[in-house]
């Protein structure tokens, strides 16, 4: 019950956010929902006059009919011919009372008598107040789809019925194109309009949500133990869905299949496994809509969440060295470190400075996913004392990082010194063009590593290992990206840096340094020519029969050390050097491990940054 209870202390804690809009990517908005309130998307907005009058309507833009609105626990989870009205905005069956009178057909009873007398009953309860009475009076006169049709909303056949679907070749008026299927799934919503007041839209009005769930609160059933409060409250057994957007049907909390034996054998009622109060339910679903929203991070619908139950944004253990940096705002971001060791303490300076400035409190990691359309499932839940999860964060991003380079969208040269995203070593191991379900599910593998601190699985390192040894089948810049990564994770066992180790005398990591040599002097020889060179070409032989295919490699480097001749001398005693340091036994074809990788893009690495450090007049002093 700990997810829940988080769940339902973030909603507490956060109750001045409920109803407030909040944007995350342009033109999507959402809000912290009140309790017994969910969200539809509707397609014609209705205005009333004070007095209960038609006074306008207006087919609303796609894209801009996310509404908030009133809910009990049946209507939210209505489905088939089930008649369960929302409260008070709701389809064309449900608030038209000339329904019938338009051709419309109910599939079982008349689902406007039912809407009407719901909200007649709330309108004159004791939390009924003008402007629901007003949308009240209009509705009760069961004039709704004529009036649409009047206002040039809504259309009718030659014989007067209301035209469900637009076949006909004219230019189609813009609400048949709104609403999929027929105007029958067509969802209204009012709006009291004045002439001498400016109301608020009932959909963004706090007064027209305390009412609703004051009102409702008074319809409370019976009152059962709550197994996440501990305190006897009005029980639930109708939980909500729409968890991960709109229209996710799938639940977390559902128990409605009596007659299939899904649980009993173990329990007579659904209610016996766990029992969770109606409003604690509607506060942690809530809290978890909102969170998701916020700030979770879906792969293939599978989200994967950290919030806070204070402060909910808190760095993802699922992103970048470089994107968390992004969150720390006084962070000042450099193009490059000197060294690993600059790069690490800069982040752990950062992390230690944005620690600070949060209040105690935990923080929770939470997977989740459907294995059905109907079920969703909790795959990985960790709460942590903020301390111990920092502390975790500090260790996978600053514990012996890697190199990463990158273009932005500006096409601007990024390095940055860290670790990867999550979802950036599993496209890396599995390729841009794998599953999503691969995906998701290597990402998930991969939470514990950052949260646990437990080692690469296997199988991970070694898609990496031979993917970075197969640079003929990548394009370059995949390549070189596959490479990093590798790089990075190989290095979270063996700790090096990417400096070179020119003292290290590990047969793996010579062979790598001596593939990076020989590349770096044909890529000499061929100037502007772009092509690969024979070390990138047999690169994954190499790995595989690393003596037999250096033997290959070097005599190919022949003609290019002749073409040089005194401008590489410096790479030619480099790589006698390197191979003086090989023993005599090791010069085998054993396969290389991973190392070797290390030994490449280090040996790389330094004859580049000599490079760039030296200008062209004096490039031949260095190599000379």
């Amino acid at each position: 019950m700990s997810v829940w209870q988080q769940l339902y202390e973030t909603y507490n804690q956060h109750l001045d956010e409920v109803g407030k809009s909040e944007s995350r990517w342009e033109g999507k908005t959402f809000t912290l929902l009140p309790i017994s309130h969910t969200t539809q998307t509707a397609h014609i907005t209705v205005n009333i006059t004070p007095n209960g009058e038609f006074h306008t309507a207006e087919v609303i833009e796609k894209g801009g009919g996310n509404t908030l609105i009133p809910s009990t626990e049946d209507s939210s989870s209505r489905a088939g011919s089930v008649i369960a009205p929302y409260p008070l905005h709701d389809k064309l069956p449900y608030v038209a009372g000339d329904y019938e009178a338009f051709g419309g057909v109910y599939k079982k009873d008349n689902a406007y008598q039912v809407y009407i007398n719901n909200l007649k009953k709330w309108s004159e309860s004791s939390h009924g107040f003008d402007r629901l009475k007003s949308i009240y009076t209009y509705l009760q006169k069961g004039r709704l789809i004529e009036d649409l049709v009047n206002e040039k909303v809504l259309f009718t056949e030659t014989d007067g019925t209301l035209k469900w679907t637009w076949k006909d070749k004219e230019e189609k008026p813009k609400i048949y194109s709104i609403v999929t299927g027929g105007m029958e799934g067509a969802f209204i919503r009012f709006h009291v309009h004045s002439s001498e007041q400016l109301y608020k839209e009932p959909w963004q009005d706090s007064e027209f949500y305390q009412s609703f769930i004051a009102y409702y609160a008074e319809q409370a059933g019976d009152s059962t133990l709550c197994f996440v409060t501990g305190e006897q409250k009005v029980g639930s057994t109708k939980h909500a869905n729409k968890i991960r957007n709109a229209g996710d049907k799938a639940k977390l909390i559902s128990a409605n299949d009596s007659s299939g034996f899904t649980y009993r054998g173990r329990f007579d009622k659904a209610s016996e496994a766990a029992t969770i109060s109606y409003e604690v339910s509607q506060k942690a679903h809530n809290a978890l809509k909102w969170l998701i929203q916020r700030q979770g991070k879906l792969i293939d619908q599978r989200v994967f969440l950290v919030w806070g139950s204070q402060v909910t944004e808190m760095p993802s253990a699922v992103d970048s060295t470089f994107s968390l940096a992004a969150l720390f705002n006084d962070v000042e971001e450099k193009e490059v470190f000197d060294t690993n060791r600059d790069g690490a303490r800069a982040f752990s300076d950062a992390l230690i400075g944005y620690k600070r400035k949060l209040p105690q409190q935990t923080v929770n990691i939470l997977i989740i996913d459907a294995a059905t359309t109907g079920r969703l499932a909790i795959l990985y839940y960790r709460s942590f004392d903020q301390e111990q999860y920092f502390k975790r964060l500090e260790s996978w991003h600053t514990e012996h990082p890697w190199e990463y380079v990158y273009f932005d969208r500006e096409k601007k040269r990024r390095v940055f010194i860290g670790a990867p995203s999550l979802h950036d070593i599993a496209t890396a191991a599995y390729g841009p063009r794998a599953n999503e379900k691969l995906i998701k599910a290597t990402v998930e593998r991969l939470v514990p590593c950052v949260v646990d601190g437990r080692i690469v699985p296997d199988d991970v390192r070694r898609c990496l290992i031979q993917r970075a040894s197969n640079p003929v089948g990548l394009e370059a810049w995949e390549w070189e990206k596959t490479l990093q990564i590798a790089c990075g994770m190989i290095n979270k066992k063996e700790g090096m840096t990417v400096a070179l180790d020119s003292n290290l005398k590990d047969r793996d990591y010579l062979f790598g340094r001596l593939l990076a040599l020989a590349d770096y002097l044909e890529r000499k020889a061929l100037g502007k020519e772009n092509r690969s060179t024979n070390a990138i070409r047999y690169m994954n032989a190499f790995s595989q029969n690393p003596a037999r295919t250096w033997l290959t490699i070097q005599s190919a480097l022949q003609p290019y050390q002749a073409k040089l001749g005194g401008k590489v001398t410096y790479i030619n005693k480099l790589i006698d050097e390197v191979g003086s340091q090989l023993d005599p036994s090791d010069f085998t074809n054993k396969p290389l491990s991973g190392k070797y990788l290390l030994g490449f893009y280090s040996q790389r690495h330094d004859l580049y940054q000599k490079r760039e450090e030296t200008n062209l007049s004096n490039e031949e002093s260095v190599e000379a």
